[in-house]
């Protein structure tokens, strides 16, 4: 591996190169004016299903199979596109990331997806524990996620898969953060039914989108098998107890656009749509960690 020597003020000359290059940039603000669709319901969400994503609608639709009142439009935000500096969005997130969610009933924004599953969770008084201490268990493990995700998905998963070279060396230092990661996983399931207790959270609904795509095989090029993540039984169990759901299921089709047609949902605005699909034709968004 060529030795890189850093210049004394970085400047940007090109792009950085591999796949989602074309969306990464090193200033902030819209590109383009677009103001956001809004639907009938208080609760908009603007959002793709990569991990992020997936974490918020799966709690949505954990809540209406709850009987909660938390109807609500998603509307599919194409980030290879550059949706997301769109000045509309721009307004509900600053940061042009997905998710991001309006709640007009409020007239509240919120952005970053565990700021929107806490304020969910806060909102209808379900999925987060009353009690103290298993208040506080849960929400230790939701700020976890937050924290070690990007090691997972912009360390492992863009030097595994995405960059345009692989290289040794970041290869090896990513992966070996996750099976750690995994291991603080593996270990904390071996007692636990779910991630903070016997309780089912909005901390098993924001790293199972991560976590548990990667004990699956579903991410960064089969990334299961290279870090041997069926050797972490607990986890394993614990991702077949949580992707199994009804709800579980039906949130990760939501703002969906590749893959199987009938995993996909582009769009939702009624829970009918799960039975009514109809196929846009758009161009594919692929998964990607550039959403957080």
């Amino acid at each position: 591996m060529t030795t890189y020597t850093p210049p004394k003020v970085w400047t940007w000359d090109a792009e950085s190169g591999g796949r989602f290059a074309n969306i990464n940039r090193p200033i902030a603000g819209p590109t383009h004016d677009k103001d956001l669709p809004v639907g009938e319901h208080p609760l908009q969400l603007y959002s793709l299903a990569t991990p992020n994503g997936v974490k918020v609608t799966v709690m949505l639709e954990e809540l209406l199979a709850a009987g909660h009142d938390a109807e609500y439009d998603a509307w599919l935000i194409n980030i290879q596109e550059g949706d997301q500096f769109g000045s509309g969005f721009v307004g509900v997130n600053p940061n042009s990331k997905i998710p991001a969610l309006m709640d007009h009933g409020t007239g509240s924004r919120v952005f970053e997806s565990g700021a929107i599953l806490l304020y969910l969770a806060e909102k209808f008084r379900a999925f987060l524990p009353e009690d103290r201490a298993a208040r506080t268990e849960a929400l230790n493990w939701l700020f976890w996620l937050q924290g070690s995700a990007p090691y997972l998905g912009g360390g492992f998963g863009h030097f595994y898969a995405y960059a345009p070279e692989k290289f040794e060396y970041p290869i090896n230092r990513f992966a070996m953060e996750t099976k750690r990661q995994l291991d603080v996983l593996d270990r904390q399931l071996a007692d636990n039914e779910y991630i903070s207790g016997d309780t089912y959270t909005i901390a098993d609904m924001a790293i199972a989108p991560w976590y548990g795509t990667l004990m699956q095989g579903t991410i960064y090029d089969d990334a299961a098998t290279f870090l041997d993540a069926q050797s972490y039984k607990n986890v394993a169990r614990w991702t077949d107890l949580v992707t199994e759901r009804p709800a579980y299921k039906r949130g990760k089709m939501v703002n969906r656009a590749w893959g199987e047609e009938s995993e996909q949902l582009r769009e939702r605005h009624d829970a009918s749509d799960f039975e009514t699909r109809t196929w846009d034709k758009i161009k594919p968004a692929e998964e990607s960690n550039a959403d957080e």
